[in-house]
């Protein structure tokens, strides 16, 4: 989308343009985290505290110190240039709510699935979400604390990835890791849809 930016004369100083991605992923990952991380503005956050029908429904194993979960999205902003913005909308990643990534993912340029290497499965339904529907996407491996490292190729194959799919790993508390992958999807972006309009940046 273009947008203007008055100045204090009252006109319409720049043209901008908005890009959307969208960040998703299994319960716990870290989306809240990344976001939060490299947000230029105080992300908008719908974080609500688990509740014991919440620990029922989930699986938290591997995260049994998770306290809060988000339960529609989490948002967040940074000015690539002065006419260029990227909106990044994280998606919730509990079943239940998987019903909003259809409105969350309208417009969007491209996706990053976060995983976590010690519970791949949890990445395999938002792989399938975005193979299904053609938007391009990368996955960034949250590198936590004491979590093992893994082979990319290894890492390929478990999750049954293309060959020429980026794999990158990343520290989703570090704002310099989450502009590399943030970086790295939209390298990966145009280097897919050369001959094609790219429907996420107006």
């Amino acid at each position: 989308m273009d947008y203007g930016v008055c100045d204090p004369a009252g006109e319409i100083s720049v043209q901008h343009r908005a890009i959307k991605i969208l960040l998703a992923g299994g319960f716990g990952v870290g989306k809240t985290t990344l976001v939060g991380a490299v947000s230029e503005i105080k992300p908008l956050r719908t974080e609500e505290p688990l509740t014991e029908g919440s620990l029922r429904a989930d699986n938290v194993a591997g995260i049994e110190g998770k306290a809060t979960t988000t339960v529609a999205m989490d948002f967040g902003r940074i000015s690539l240039r002065r006419d260029l913005v990227l909106y990044l909308f994280g998606t919730p990643g509990q079943q239940r709510f998987w019903f909003m990534w259809d409105e969350l993912a309208i417009g969007a340029l491209g996706a990053v699935v976060l995983a976590d290497t010690r519970r791949l499965a949890s990445s395999f339904a938002a792989i399938d979400y975005f193979e299904r529907r053609q938007i391009p996407f990368i996955v960034a491996l949250n590198c936590f604390d004491g979590a093992r490292r893994y082979d990319v190729e290894d890492v390929r194959m478990a999750l049954d990835l293309e060959p020429g799919l980026p794999i990158i790993s990343c520290d989703a508390r570090s704002k310099q890791s989450a502009k590399e992958v943030l970086i790295a999807l939209v390298e990966h972006v145009l280097a897919t849809t050369t001959e094609q309009p790219v429907s996420g940046l107006a």
